[in-house]
C-alpha cells in the first residue's frame, strides 16, 4: 500500500477516541436540551401552551445543532451552535429573579424578623411567629405573632423529622427549647404563592422563593402529624449552650435576611436540610458533606456519625422513643389553659418517652 494512503487512513484508536468524544458530546447536548426543556416548563405553568411551543423549539434548535455536526462528521457545529443556545437560555435564566411582593399563601405570607436591643443583647424579639388554629388544610385560624426570648434561657435543641414520603424523604425542622417550658421551631419551606402547591422537580428550576418559618410547636409540628397525615420523629441534639445560641441566631438572621434578599428554595442545593449545615459551618462546625444531607430521611444516621445525638443509646430505640405522632394526635389542651400554657403542654408532652 503506497505510504500516503497509511497517512491518510484514520488508526483504530483515533477512530475510538472519535466514537467516544461523540457519545460525550451527545450526551451533554442532551443533558443540556433536557434542563432548557423542564426550565420552559417550570417557568411558565400558567402558561403552558406558549412554554410547550417554546420548549419545542429549543428542543428542535438543539436537533438542528446536532444533526449539522453529524452530517458534516465534524464537532465545531454541535459546539458552536451548542454554546449559542446555553448562551441565550443562561441570559433568560439570570433575568428571573427571587421577589416578596407577590400573593402569598396564608401560612407564608409573612416572614419572621429578628430584632435584638444593645443594652439586652441576650433578649430577642421576633416578630411574625407563626401560631395557627389548624382544623384541616384549608380550615384554620391565622395568628402571627410577636415572641420574645432569653438565650440565657435556651436549655435545648431539637431536630424533628417528617416523613411524607417514605423512608427516604424527610422535611428537617429544628425546635429550640428554653427553660421555662416554651419552644420556637425553625423551618425552612418554600414560600409558594396562594395558586401553587409543591413540586420537587420545580424545586430545582427557579419555580418556589424561599421562607423561613419560626413557629409554635402546636402550629408546625401539629399541621403536619394531625392534618396531613405524616411521621414525626424528634431526636436531641447534643451541643454546648453556647453553641445553641450561635445556631439560633444565625436562624434568626437569616430568617430577617429574607425579609430584604428574598433567594430562591431549591430542591436540592438551598432545602430544608442543606441550609441546616450550611448555618452550622458558618459558625465554624467542621460538619462533612454527605448523602444523607440530600436523603434526608436517613439524616439521624447522620447526626449519629458526626457526634450530635447520644451515642449510648441505639438508634433505632432513639427513633421509636422519638416517634412523636401518636402523641401529638392524642394530646388534649388543659381546662382553662392559655395559649402559652397549653402550648407549653403540647411541648412537654410529645417529648414523654424520649
Amino acid at each position: 500500500m503506497p505510504s500516503h494512503h497509511l497517512l491518510l487512513t484514520p488508526s483504530p484508536w483515533r477512530r475510538g477516541l472519535r466514537i467516544v468524544l461523540w457519545f460525550l458530546l451527545t450526551a451533554v447536548c442532551m443533558l443540556c436540551c433536557a434542563w432548557g426543556v423542564m426550565a420552559l416548563l417550570a417557568q411558565a405553568p400558567a402558561q403552558h401552551n406558549i412554554a410547550q411551543a417554546l420548549a419545542l423549539v429549543w428542543g428542535f434548535a438543539w436537533l438542528l445543532a446536532w444533526g449539522a455536526g453529524l452530517l458534516q462528521r465534524r464537532m465545531l457545529p454541535v459546539l458552536m451552535g451548542g454554546t449559542v443556545l446555553m448562551l441565550a437560555m443562561l441570559v433568560w435564566w439570570s433575568t428571573i429573579l427571587p421577589r416578596s411582593d407577590l400573593d402569598w399563601a396564608p401560612d407564608v405570607e409573612h416572614l419572621v424578623v429578628e430584632e435584638t436591643d444593645a443594652a439586652q443583647p441576650s433578649i430577642v424579639q421576633l416578630r411574625n411567629v407563626r401560631n395557627f388554629d389548624w382544623r384541616s388544610e384549608t380550615d384554620f385560624t391565622p395568628r402571627w405573632e410577636t415572641r420574645s426570648y432569653d438565650l440565657n434561657q435556651l436549655d435545648s435543641v431539637d431536630v424533628a423529622l417528617s416523613y411524607w414520603m417514605g423512608p427516604a424523604i424527610a422535611h428537617t425542622l429544628v425546635s429550640f427549647g428554653f427553660k421555662d417550658g416554651e419552644h420556637v421551631v425553625f423551618s425552612i419551606e418554600i414560600r409558594k404563592e396562594s395558586h401553587e402547591s409543591f413540586d420537587a422537580l420545580a424545586g430545582f428550576f427557579k419555580q418556589y422563593e424561599m421562607a423561613l418559618v419560626a413557629a409554635d410547636e402546636r402550629d408546625i409540628l401539629g399541621v403536619r402529624t394531625n392534618v396531613r397525615g405524616e411521621e414525626i420523629q424528634m431526636f436531641r441534639i447534643h451541643m454546648p449552650q453556647a453553641a445553641m445560641r450561635e445556631l439560633f441566631m444565625a436562624y434568626a438572621r437569616q430568617a430577617s435576611l429574607l425579609e430584604y434578599a428574598p433567594r430562591f428554595y431549591n430542591t436540592l442545593t438551598a432545602n430544608c436540610t442543606t441550609i441546616v449545615w450550611q448555618l452550622a459551618r458558618r459558625m465554624g462546625q467542621e460538619l462533612p458533606l454527605d448523602w444523607r444531607l440530600l436523603v434526608s430521611g436517613y439524616l439521624p444516621e447522620y447526626l449519629r456519625d458526626v457526634g450530635a445525638l447520644d451515642s449510648m443509646q441505639p438508634l433505632e430505640l432513639q427513633r421509636k422513643s422519638g416517634d412523636i405522632t401518636t402523641r401529638a394526635q392524642q394530646w388534649q389542651p388543659p381546662a382553662d389553659a392559655s395559649d402559652t400554657q397549653a402550648s407549653i403542654d403540647f411541648s412537654r408532652y410529645i417529648r414523654q418517652g424520649m
